[in-house]
């Protein structure tokens, strides 16, 4: 089978022993782990509006902001284009990128819960700074803060969402996290088209409101428990097995426990977990989950449609207003659409997603690229059925993004890795998707100037090109539990020479 996307029958070892029911405890510790999200979420939304709006160009970009008057009455692909302006979004993904490596000591170590806390401190910081600044450089501080918060909250909230989850509802409960986020994106739309009619210093609104979530997370998280996983992974194993039947409603989790312990043991004999990931046997985990996923994730072309929304409507022609109020419309569409995920991902699973969902996004990127390069760049506004189809075309993509690789882009890469590189994976996973995150936004806008229309023939590409290798490369990994995914590759059509080989080796040894 070219997938790879079965599971063979006698592969799980304990699985079918492990018994939960849905509790209240399971419940209060995944919303609050999954505020998580929202952090990255409102920044996701906030940025691009802020960015568009005159009391924050004219204060800090006044050449953009005298680009962007001189062009008001006709189109342009170019007016937004300045590398400072897209260094204030990207800048926060760099610092994100260069703290993962902090935080997933700080998840390994001290635990997924004390990763979150601290996520939530850096976020608030950045938040005050940006809130208060009078000049560039405190924004860029403010953001960099702001990106060491996401490179730790996105460090362990989806570990900490699937290690808590039963394996039969683990797609659902991880994409809590995605959910958060776009609920943080639609939010964020609501507050940027409320805070645009405040002058001169409704940005400042729109920025400093992200001390919300991130004191919403950090109280949460004060009363948050910390996953089994961990906790056994850290020695302490009659906490871990007490927090386990609490979290699984029963006492009787002898299979799940054993299973916690054996993958902890396997952890402990793990000195050098980023340079175990380089082994053999954990060459599926590194190309899908740590290198490949997060890549494509961010080069579907979505995060450059939520970063600059108001400002891609702005550019074919949309009034500032109406811009703004067609971002909240994208960002209803991004938690509709993951709402839908999270209510079917666990039956029909992550595969039938993805494809589904690359097959959507490539079709609509491409009218949207047709429509542009007929109608669109030629000194005059754009026909309004155009613009509409424009609108509705967009729609389309957010929502296919958002019951495909928005949420599985978190939840399949922190099932993928054992217990003993999960933090150094999942580090790896964060830093690369920060990595793309900011080189999308830092040249998202000259890329639009100089290839126009051809930017989303080239979201056509790389969409069709993800679709290929999640086809050819990806098991299904529903309903599988979490201690036991690795066991997939043995009975993959291309990873198991990898696995097999690597334990031929061992047994020779």
């Amino acid at each position: 089978m070219a997938g790879g996307g079965f599971v063979d029958p006698g592969a799980a070892k304990r699985a079918h022993l492990y018994e939960y029911k849905i509790t209240s405890y399971l419940i209060f510790a995944c919303i609050v782990a999954a505020l998580g999200g929202s952090l990255f979420g409102y920044d996701l939304g906030i940025s691009g509006g802020v960015t568009s709006m005159d009391d924050f160009l004219k204060e800090f970009f006044p050449k953009v902001y005298r680009r962007k008057k001189e062009h008001l009455k006709e189109t342009d692909y170019c007016k937004y284009d300045n590398q400072l302006l897209t260094l204030f979004t990207s800048s926060l993904y760099f610092a994100g990128l260069i703290s993962t490596f902090g935080a997933s000591y700080v998840t390994r170590a001290k635990g997924r819960r004390i990763s979150i806390i601290c996520g939530s401190i850096s976020f608030f910081l950045g938040a005050v700074v940006n809130a208060s600044a009078v000049n560039i450089a405190m924004l860029i501080i403010g953001r960099i803060l702001l990106g060491v918060g996401i490179g730790f909250g996105n460090q362990a909230v989806p570990l900490y969402l699937s290690e808590m989850a039963p394996a039969k509802i683990r797609g659902a409960v991880n994409q809590l996290f995605q959910l958060t986020t776009c609920l943080g994106v639609l939010v964020a739309n609501i507050i940027n088209y409320f805070t645009d009619e405040i002058h001169p210093w409704g940005w400042r609104l729109s920025l400093g409101l992200a001390v919300i979530p991130a004191i919403l997370m950090f109280v949460g998280g004060i009363f948050l428990p910390e996953t089994p996983n961990s906790l056994v992974e850290q020695g302490r194993l009659q906490e871990g097995r007490k927090i386990l039947e609490k979290v699984r409603g029963t006492s009787n989790v002898d299979a799940e426990f054993a299973d916690l312990i054996e993958a902890s043991d396997a952890a402990r004999a793990v000195k050098h977990p980023f340079r175990n990931l380089l082994q053999r046997k954990y060459r599926p985990q590194l190309v899908i989950a740590a290198l490949g996923i997060p890549a494509f994730q961010q080069l579907t072309g979505n995060n450059s449609i939520l970063f600059y929304a108001p400002v891609i409507f702005q550019t074919l022609g949309f009034g500032s207003g109406a811009s703004l109020y067609s971002s909240i419309i994208t960002s209803i569409m991004l938690v509709a659409a993951t709402m839908i995920s999270m209510s079917v991902v666990d039956r029909f699973g992550r595969r039938a997603f993805f494809l589904q969902g690359g097959c959507q996004m490539i079709i609509t990127m491409l009218v949207v690229a047709i429509i542009l390069a007929l109608k669109f760049g030629h000194g005059e506004a754009i026909p309004k059925a155009d613009a509409v189809i424009l609108v509705i075309m967009i729609c389309l993509f957010v929502l296919a993004y958002g019951w495909s690789w928005g949420p599985l882009g978190w939840l399949v890469t922190s099932e993928l890795f054992p217990l003993e590189t999960r933090s150094a994976g999942q580090a790896i996973v964060v830093c690369v998707n920060l990595a793309f995150t900011a080189l999308v936004a830092q040249c998202f806008l000259v890329s639009l100037c100089h290839l126009r229309y051809g930017i989303f023939l080239l979201f056509v590409c790389l969409i069709i090109a993800m679709s290929l290798f999640i086809f050819f490369l990806l098991p299904e990994t529903k309903q599988v539990p979490i201690e036991e995914i690795s066991l997939l590759w043995k009975n993959h059509w291309f990873w198991k020479r990898y696995v097999n080989d690597e334990d031929e080796i061992q047994e020779t040894v």
